[in-house]
């Protein structure tokens, strides 16, 4: 086994870098027995379960946030802000148009005509 098939096997289950981190295991240790065991052995379950089960925690967890947070959203400050941001794109559009508006209405006056004659 190589030095980039283990780099790779890493990449793909990056629950290995949090076990070094907390200093449960070394690269050295997950080295050896990737030498040792290859990526498809059960030795990996232990490691690469956890990762499972807190993708399925986080998720489920991320949900019970997202609707308690949608539950202390002021609705009346909301529209209020939505409000502002309609005028502020309002005026915008208004100048906007007018400057095209005005290269659209304007002709000039021919050459050979005197103020309405």
């Amino acid at each position: 086994m190589s030095k980039k098939t283990f780099k790779e096997f890493v990449k793909k289950n990056p629950s290995l870098i949090k076990h070094v981190k907390s200093g449960d295991m070394t690269w050295q240790k997950f080295y050896e027995m990737y030498d040792l065991y290859g990526e498809d052995d059960n030795v990996w379950n232990d490691y690469i379960k956890q990762e499972v089960a807190e993708k399925a925690a986080v998720s489920s967890v991320g949900l019970v946030d997202f609707l308690s947070w949608l539950k202390t959203i002021n609705l009346d400050s909301l529209q209020e802000g939505i409000g502002s941001v309609q005028r502020v794109l309002g005026v915008f559009q208004d100048l906007t148009n007018k400057d095209t508006k005005k290269e659209e209405t304007y002709k000039p006056r021919p050459l050979y005509k005197h103020f309405e004659d």
